[in-house]
């Protein structure tokens, strides 16, 4: 049950009306980096963790409330930066320089005219709201959404998108000189940076964590490295030394071609590794019994219920 508060969780302000960085700021309300995405994916995320992991539904349906609180925050702004083409302004940090927009007909026109060379939907469709869209009109969709039931791989996802909303945050500021926005954008590309903090700590509590899913790699093809760009090729953590938390050696391929062709396509190995083979189907079968049984055991006897309503 979601309760609304009229009041933002942070209050956003704008000293004057700029229709060209309301536009741009509709990537955050209706983008695929944007804060409606990052409400649903948590919000859809949280329904597979309720019975495994309630500790962690519990820290995915805050986060996408949270999100939704932002989502607000980055459509009241939108909407204050529209001033001139729409309704009163709600908070207006500098009224004497809003009151130019409405310093006479030519004034008045060009704030109207910003708009529609800004975004024609803003006039034409939306009466000068924000609309489910990027900043190229583009609607928004479902397939921004990254919720594939397996906690690990979503905490893993979700990383990745506080960290590209935190970018476009860092990017947006940019390209307002509005004090007041800046201040805005600030806060929203901090909570990101929050969030992130958040989703790093949920998946170092579940171990083990790696490989994602449930089967483990097979041994005979992880430490292979194939430099398949050879002219000015380079070195690092990434193809030589020790692969980090594996306990074995990186193999750099130097010519990859050769060595397919000396293998049979890798059927052939010096090292079969047939103890590891072995210890890994052992550790396969062990893997898919917890995980088996830690959503079985998660699971309520009889008559299914979300919600026990206990005080």
């Amino acid at each position: 049950m979601f309760h609304h508060s009229k009041d933002l969780q942070f209050n956003a302000r704008v000293s004057r009306p700029d229709p060209v960085f309301a536009n741009i700021l509709l990537e955050q309300f209706g983008g695929e980096n944007g804060e409606l995405a990052a409400a649903m994916q948590y919000f859809t995320q949280a329904f597979g963790a309720k019975q495994p992991h309630p500790d962690k539904y519990d820290m995915l349906m805050d986060i996408a409330t949270e999100e939704f609180s932002h989502l607000e925050i980055v459509g009241a702004t939108i909407q204050m930066l529209l001033k001139g083409v729409i309704g009163s302004l709600k908070d207006a940090a500098d009224s004497s320089e809003i009151m130019q927009v409405l310093d006479g007909k030519a004034a008045k026109e060009n704030i109207i005219h910003a708009a529609l060379s800004a975004n024609p939907h803003f006039v034409m469709l939306s009466s000068g709201g924000p609309r489910l869209a990027n900043s190229q009109g583009i609607p928004w969709c479902a397939s921004y959404i990254h919720s594939n039931g397996d906690l690990t791989v979503d905490l893993r996802s979700n990383l990745a998108s506080e960290s590209r909303a935190k970018l476009v945050y860092e990017h947006l500021m940019k390209f307002t000189d509005d004090p007041y926005v800046k201040e805005t954008l600030s806060f929203l590309m901090t909570r990101e940076v929050a969030h992130y903090k958040m989703f790093e700590a949920a998946l170092d509590t579940i171990q083990p964590n790696f490989p994602p899913g449930v089967l483990q790699a097979d041994p005979r093809f992880t430490q292979q490295y194939f430099n398949l760009s050879p002219e000015k090729s380079f070195t690092g953590p990434w193809n030589e030394g020790e692969m980090p938390g594996m306990d074995k050696e990186w193999e750099f391929v130097s010519d990859p071609a050769a060595f397919v062709q000396e293998t049979e396509g890798l059927t052939k190995l010096d090292d079969d590794m047939a103890s590891e083979l072995e210890e890994t189907e052992e550790l396969n079968k062990q893997m898919s019994e917890e995980k088996s049984a830690e959503v079985i055991a998660a699971e309520p006897d009889g008559i299914a219920q979300w919600s026990d309503y206990s005080k």
